[in-house]
């Protein structure tokens, strides 16, 4: 299986410089000017556009039981559209219930993720503690190259971890040379304004963000980023949506210590008038935790990414169709929470970012696809297009351009939070492990041919 991209410019993280690229089976064998193609191979013409690394999703949510449904898009619906929309890598989420064995639960997500129809690889949560836990981390870091365990601060009476289950597994982290990323919301400060709320009868998802104020995050982010700072360890804060969180990432980065931030496509283009909708179905499709904040926070996020205190872009993608949605119509605390997006980030990225200015395409290339594969230790596997990466690529039309719709989309689910919004750049082909997997708008997507990436250990470790 051989694969040429012929004509384009490549862009990576560090500069951009016209080429061919040659991919056999699954990786780039060959760059450079007027590269000869082998007989049988598979000829793209990228003239007048841009090669990229494919896109990595460091945030996603397929097939996920949460509030009572699961989610619709599974890890073959929910890839395809990645592959669409130029990500050919997601990062998805392993998250056991409390007392859950984390390897049990890490089987049956990898179980799950078989039918993926692009790599994939996972955080695994910490939602309890006990010896057993630490243990299972080593296991996993070491036998199952999983290398970032994540911490929800926030759902109370589910999978919220208390101050000793952070310290702990931060601390057992740090043994193992992993990375603990963390959402960040004090979840007994949300539970308490959501009781509030009811009390006063403001019952619909006009409630939503009035429960979730910027304070509650930014006390979050700073306990956790507090707590990385004593023991040492680095910390990776998830899906930072306002001014406040990125302030205590830059102070914190500003004194030497690792702090990442992600930002959430979402968060950079969409504000919190949506929930003031007319229509509560509207509304009710756009609640998603952080939730959408004022223009004032998008500003902020986009001078985060310029500025190289927010690291990654993604989606946070979990989807849920109106009628799983409906089931908190009269009570906001029961809408499952969750939007789309993996299909969309890109092309939202480079049109409010690009297009305007404020990201060049090499700091693109960076935000959506380099520093996560840096972060989460599999570069230059992954994140660039060079000699010897996997052969995921992604050919970019900086004048293509397409209006976003659920009715066009291949994502499941039935609503998109960027509905009608019309996106100038946009992907042509994407490759995949060396095969052509989108062209023109026709998905080739195949089911079971995503790969499972183990991601090494930051530091060796016997622990």
């Amino acid at each position: 299986m051989t694969t040429m991209i012929r004509g384009g410019t490549v862009v990576n993280a560090d500069r951009a410089f016209r080429a061919d690229v040659l991919c056999s089976n699954d990786k780039v064998v060959a760059i450079g000017e007027n590269l000869d193609a082998p007989a049988g191979a598979t000829i793209i013409d990228a003239g007048g556009q841009y090669v990229m690394p494919g896109g990595i999703d460091t945030h996603t949510h397929m097939q996920l039981p949460f509030m009572g449904t699961v989610t619709m898009d599974d890890f073959y619906t929910g890839t395809a559209a990645g592959l669409a929309g130029g990500t050919t890598t997601i990062m998805d989420f392993v998250i056991p219930d409390p007392k859950q064995s984390l390897l049990e639960a890490f089987h049956t997500w990898r179980g799950w993720a078989k039918k993926s129809a692009a790599d994939y690889t996972f955080h695994v949560a910490v939602t309890w503690w006990d010896p057993s836990v630490h243990e299972e981390m080593g296991v996993l870091v070491r036998e199952h190259g999983v290398n970032s365990f994540k911490h929800f601060m926030a759902y109370k009476n589910a999978i919220m971890a208390d101050d000793e289950t952070l310290v702990n597994s931060f601390r057992r982290a740090l043994e193992l040379g992993a990375i603990p990323t963390v959402h960040a919301e004090n979840g007994e400060l949300v539970y308490q304004l959501q009781q509030e709320l009811l009390k006063k009868g403001i019952t619909g998802a006009e409630a939503h963000p009035l429960s979730r104020p910027p304070e509650v995050e930014a006390e979050a982010a700073n306990r956790a980023i507090a707590i990385a700072n004593v023991l040492g360890t680095p910390v990776y804060i998830v899906h930072v949506s306002c001014a406040e969180s990125l302030d205590a990432i830059a102070r914190a980065r500003a004194k030497g210590q690792r702090v990442y931030g992600e930002a959430l496509a979402g968060h950079l283009v969409i504000d919190d008038s949506v929930y003031r909708h007319p229509d509560p179905e509207f509304a009710r499709g756009h609640v998603m935790s952080p939730p959408f904040r004022s223009r004032h926070h998008q500003d902020a996020l986009w001078q985060g990414l310029r500025g190289g205190n927010l690291h990654t872009t993604a989606t946070d993608h979990c989807t849920f169709c109106a009628e799983q949605k409906a089931a908190g119509k009269d009570d906001f605390t029961r809408i499952p929470n969750g939007c789309g997006g993996v299909e969309e980030r890109m092309a939202v990225i480079w049109d409010a970012g690009v297009n305007t200015g404020l990201l060049t395409p090499s700091e693109f290339v960076r935000v959506t696809s380099t520093n996560a594969a840096q972060i989460f230790n599999v570069y230059p596997r992954k994140g660039v297009v060079a000699v010897g990466a996997d052969a995921d690529l992604v050919v970019w039309d900086p004048n293509g351009s397409r209006t976003i719709s659920a009715s066009t989309q291949f994502s499941k689910g039935g609503f998109n939070v960027f509905e009608g919004r019309t996106v100038r750049g946009i992907p042509t082909h994407t490759v995949a492990a060396g095969k052509l997997v989108f062209e023109r708008g026709e998905l080739r997507a195949e089911a079971g041919a995503g790969r499972y990436i183990e991601r090494p250990a930051f530091t060796p470790t016997t622990a």
